[in-house]
């Protein structure tokens, strides 16, 4: 199940994202690469919440950086 996931960024990535931009995540890595970590890591629902909540957190008041998703609190 978490490959449909990651199936899902892939075909954002290639679909949406050309017309979208390249290389305006403040974050590292981006939000794309971090749902896909996050559905390898801890599955499709968990990886789903944890995708929503760096999309909620990628905003111009946040102050970006370096985050992984192994390294979130939210399910340890």
């Amino acid at each position: 199940m978490r490959y449909v996931g990651v199936a899902a960024v892939w075909a954002y990535r290639f679909t949406l994202a050309p017309f979208l931009g390249v290389g305006q995540c403040k974050y590292h890595p981006s939000c794309s690469q971090y749902a896909i970590d996050a559905y390898k890591e801890f599955g499709f629902f968990k990886g789903t919440v944890l995708a929503g909540w760096r999309l909620l957190r990628c905003n111009p008041w946040s102050g970006g950086g370096v985050d992984y998703a192994r390294d979130q609190k939210v399910f340890k």
